[in-house]
């Protein structure tokens, strides 16, 4: 698998594979996630745009997106019910992790991608997403409490530091 910046060009490519990713969410319960119209396609341009937007790409065929941000994340000013490991150093976020279901390691190949170019990252999930959490644990990631988006929807927000 290759992990490359995306271009606005990939966008339908991309929005197939986001989906993909709202079929995986319903068939395991998790019915309010990515309600309709999200990702939208502007915000995936938005992400191109900004340099944050990332697909990943077998045999030259787009299976996978993300975003990967800077901090901060204003969202994650204020957390409830718990706190961050490290609420002093920058961190990135990484936000709408999407695959096609047939298509598997993703997540780790995400995570390798991302852990190279920081020590610190942070991600939040619906209560509902049930794989999401998941892989969060299973690639090592703390619960760190709750945080509120700006719709006010309540997300588990998760942290993942590497020691250098």
């Amino acid at each position: 698998m290759n992990i490359r910046l995306a271009r606005l060009s990939d966008i339908p490519e991309i929005m197939l594979v986001m989906e993909a990713a709202k079929g995986i969410m319903r068939q395991s319960g998790n019915m309010l996630q990515w309600g309709e119209g999200y990702p939208s396609e502007s915000t995936i341009s938005a992400d191109i745009k900004k340099g944050s937007g990332f697909v990943v790409e077998e045999n030259g065929r787009v299976v996978g997106y993300f975003a990967y941000l800077q901090s901060p994340e204003p969202t994650y000013a204020t957390i409830y019910e718990g706190k961050w490991r490290d609420d002093e150093r920058p961190y990135h976020v990484v936000h709408r992790i999407a695959s096609y279901p047939e298509v598997h390691g993703i997540f780790a190949h995400i995570m390798d991608f991302c852990f190279a170019h920081d020590t610190n990252i942070r991600i939040d999930t619906h209560r509902d997403n049930k794989i999401m959490q998941h892989n969060l644990l299973k690639h090592g990631f703390d619960y760190c409490g709750i945080i509120y988006l700006m719709s006010g929807d309540e997300r588990l927000a998760y942290q993942k530091l590497i020691e250098i």
